[in-house]
């Protein structure tokens, strides 16, 4: 095998906007199926997209033997459901962030992986897998802005529209699952450990019951991260990582756009280097890493534990808001 054979768990809007379209342009992913729960929406979408098989059913997509992973980009209420059953059914598993609705179903999953090691299992932390990110990870672990000592991250869309899945809590909605989790995550990585305490203070809509906006203080011993995030403010995301001698500036750390170089700045001292990157789509990389994983088997870039971990600041800043101070990982 060359190429892995990818199955899509529902036609969900990031599926179909832009993972599977990244991955048909991947060296190693051939999406071959996708399902619903509505028959003709998932034969529809595969006409559309060039898929050779479509499912009314997502028990009937697990049941195809020429499947051999799932991109499950369900909403956050059945992602760790869904991925236990594809395991289950002898899939490979790429699950989108965040893992579960809360650290103790992402344990769930992780040992329904262990119990599958024949199996590779990840979360979709496409963001990880840019360019401009290893760079970022290069730069500050080389020395290149001295010791490292905080990350700062803001995050933040509008969207006020009631149907839409992330304004319903009970699924899993809300500012910090949606778009919070990524400065966690950059934190965490940048940082190459997990904080020791966080402060958050949490703001929700009186009519979805979701979290908003939220704005939090990560203390890693060595340095501190802070972030906002918010899901009824103007559209921005940036971040900054500061060292004792220099910094790094990522314009678009997250969405990073697949039609135009991406760019940061590397500052050492009163010298700004300008950063450019080539254009490169973050989900076809993410996907071919994966994919390469399964062939090769070898590990994947990130370990499913990671995502678990994730979950578990994202609880902590729930509680600290909710307790006023502090609270411990």
């Amino acid at each position: 095998m060359t190429k892995v054979r990818w199955g899509i768990l529902s036609t969900a809007n990031i599926g179909t906007q832009k993972v599977i379209p990244a991955m048909q342009r991947g060296e190693h992913c051939d999406v071959t199926a996708i399902c619903s729960r509505d028959g003709d929406r998932a034969r529809s979408v595969a006409g559309e997209l060039g898929i050779a098989k479509a499912y009314g059913s997502y028990e009937e997509l697990l049941a195809d033997p020429d499947v051999d992973a799932i991109y499950n980009p369900l909403p956050n209420h059945l992602h760790v459901s869904w991925s236990i059953r594809a395991l289950e059914a002898g899939k490979h598993v790429l699950c989108e962030k965040p893992i579960g609705l809360t650290a103790a179903e992402g344990v769930e999953l992780v040992e329904a992986g262990r119990r599958h090691p024949e199996l590779k299992l990840m979360e979709a932390f496409m963001f990880r897998h840019h360019p401009q990110w290893q760079k970022a990870k290069e730069l500050v672990e080389g020395g290149a802005i001295g010791e490292l000592r905080t990350v700062q991250t803001f995050f933040s869309y509008f969207n006020d529209d009631p149907e839409n899945v992330r304004n319903q809590a009970e699924i899993g909605g809300g500012g910090l699952m949606d778009i919070g989790c990524y400065p966690i995550s950059v934190s965490r990585f940048i940082f190459g450990s997990e904080p020791n305490r966080v402060m958050g203070i949490v703001e929700y809509d009186s009519r979805f019951k979701t979290d908003r906006l939220a704005s939090a203080v990560l203390d890693f011993g060595r340095g501190t991260s802070t972030f906002t995030c918010s899901t009824q403010l103007t559209s921005y995301q940036r971040v900054n990582i500061f060292g004792t001698t220099g910094r790094v500036e990522i314009e678009i750390p997250f969405n990073a756009p697949p039609v135009r170089p991406c760019k940061m700045w590397h500052q050492q001292g009163e010298e700004i280097e300008e950063i450019s990157f080539d254009v490169c789509d973050q989900y076809t990389i993410q996907g071919d890493l994966f994919a390469q994983a399964v062939l090769n088997d070898t590990a994947v870039p990130t370990p499913i534990d990671d995502a678990v971990a994730n979950m578990r600041v994202i609880e902590a800043i729930v509680s600290s808001h909710r307790d006023s101070g502090w609270a411990t990982i």
